[in-house]
């Protein structure tokens, strides 16, 4: 081979390890940065109650966005998200109002299945008819909200229409730890490992990095896109109760935007929006940046109004980098 061979051939990919190692440090990094910043610009911050609320805080956020990243690993995406867990927040809490006597289990149950066939009508109209995602889930953002609208009306379930078992599922604690982080890390545990050793797992990154080549390879593509999104809708079940039991108060505006913020912690913690590239770990140090941006910027007295407007900037600067990284290593002959 000669010198002006050696100097073209491609440099070898990098081994996906320690891809997601680099990736993970970096946030990691920056989690510390702006823990240790609010700390410094508000002594309010830095407390065992200010984390337990960003723990608690994070913990919906978290639940729903392992879902969302589940669907975008597939190459595809959910903007529905937000009605979904409104949806299933109104009949979760409705249906424990007008059923006192219902076990807490079955709520959550019902509420869960609700969610995925929600999820699954999405499933089904993207895998199937293969109508693109964003259309598909744009369609049913709008129709979920208008059936929870229509249900509701102007009506309202506060927390003494339900009893303080429901309540308690949201507030309690152990060993100081609330009980919505465990849930949350729970459900991300078991994310990371179906994603990481599994075939299942492995079988919908592959579908997010060339569905072409993984249906040649025999993968069940329109299964695991379908899968994906039912799961999904079933976490935006489980959210909308905890989302209930959380803020006590349930009406048909529940969860309006929220696919946002969902949006902004999945891409802020790495998960490629073109498909098979991310990691769990990634989205829970995504929605942890997250809250302690929220929480910090409430403790520091900015005004809400500003929330939404940092969110979008860190979904712009998050792609932005992402592709600007990609590119740089391209032009320096390495894969990505």
């Amino acid at each position: 081979m000669s010198t002006s061979d050696t100097r073209t051939a491609p440099a070898p990919a990098l081994p996906e390890s320690r891809r997601r190692i680099h990736r993970e440090a970096g946030l990691g990094v920056v989690l510390v940065v702006l823990v240790a910043l609010f700390a410094t610009l508000t002594p309010r911050f830095a407390t065992g109650d200010t984390f337990a609320q960003i723990g608690t805080d994070l913990s919906i956020v978290l639940i729903v966005a392992v879902g969302q990243a589940l669907v975008l690993f597939t190459r595809n995406i959910d903007v529905s998200v937000g009605s979904t867990v409104g949806l299933t927040a109104y009949l979760a809490a409705s249906l424990t109002a007008a059923v006192p006597g219902l076990p807490l289990v079955l709520t959550v149950l019902v509420a869960c299945l609700l969610g995925a066939a929600l999820g699954a009508v999405n499933g089904a109209l993207v895998a199937t008819l293969k109508v693109p995602s964003i259309m598909v889930t744009l369609g049913t953002l709008y129709i979920f909200r208008g059936i929870n609208s229509a249900l509701a009306g102007s009506s309202q379930i506060t927390a003494q229409n339900l009893p303080d078992s429901y309540s308690a599922i949201a507030t309690g604690t152990v060993l100081g730890i609330p009980l919505m982080f465990l849930y949350a890390l729970a459900v991300a545990g078991l994310a990371h490992l179906v994603i990481r050793h599994t075939f299942t797992g492995r079988a919908m990154l592959a579908v997010g990095s060339d569905p072409a080549s993984a249906e040649r390879t025999g993968i069940a593509s329109k299964r695991l896109v379908f899968g994906a999104y039912t799961v999904t809708g079933l976490l935006c079940g489980l959210a909308g109760v905890l989302w209930g039991a959380r803020y006590g108060t349930v009406d048909s505006s529940v969860a309006t935007g929220f696919e946002l913020v969902v949006l902004a912690a999945v891409v802020v913690g790495g998960v490629r929006i073109t498909g098979g590239v991310g990691t769990v770990g990634g989205v829970v140090l995504g929605a942890a940046i997250l809250s302690v941006i929220s929480t910090g910027l409430a403790l520091a007295d900015v005004s809400p109004f500003w929330l939404q407007a940092i969110q979008g900037l860190v979904i712009i600067l998050a792609i932005t980098f992402d592709l600007v990284l990609r590119r740089r290593l391209e032009s320096r002959g390495v894969s990505t």
